[in-house]
């Protein structure tokens, strides 16, 4: 009789373990996030941008291309670029994981809209990730 319920106990358990098992993993690669390339060909000018969340960004909550004048995002842009660069000089004093690189934006240059659009959606983008404020009274904690 005893051995008749630790055989009844093991199957019970064998059962209950196989019905709780997880199913096979999926071992096919996980899609990553393509970067975005910032650039204006006639000005050998290009920015890539590999930062995870920042496609998904432009396409569901940037603003649409054409909301912003490229006159207010260059305002934008040109300010945030000189505090960006700051930071980005300062490797003791910012993450350096956040502000790797400078950015060579300059006033007085057409850049055109495009690269103006992903500038100002990426410092809009890593100000609300990061939970930075690069200054200039634009609400980043909220949508834009």
């Amino acid at each position: 009789m005893k051995s008749l319920k630790m055989l009844l106990f093991v199957l019970s358990a064998s059962l209950l373990l196989w019905a709780c098992g997880s199913s096979a993993i999926n071992k096919t690669k996980t899609p990553t996030e393509e970067p975005v390339v910032i650039a204006n060909d006639s000005l050998e000018y290009r920015i890539i941008i590999i930062d995870i969340g920042f496609t998904a960004y432009l396409a569901g909550i940037a603003k649409p291309e054409g909301f912003y004048s490229q006159s207010y995002m260059e305002a934008r842009n040109i300010f945030w670029v000189q505090n960006w660069n700051r930071r980005a000089l300062s490797p003791t004093r910012y993450n350096q994981a956040i502000y790797e690189n400078r950015i060579d934006y300059q006033a007085g240059i057409d850049y055109g809209y495009e690269v103006n659009y992903k500038l100002f959606n990426y410092f809009l983008f890593a100000q609300r990730k990061y939970k930075m404020n690069l200054g200039g009274g634009f609400r980043t904690d909220r949508y834009n």
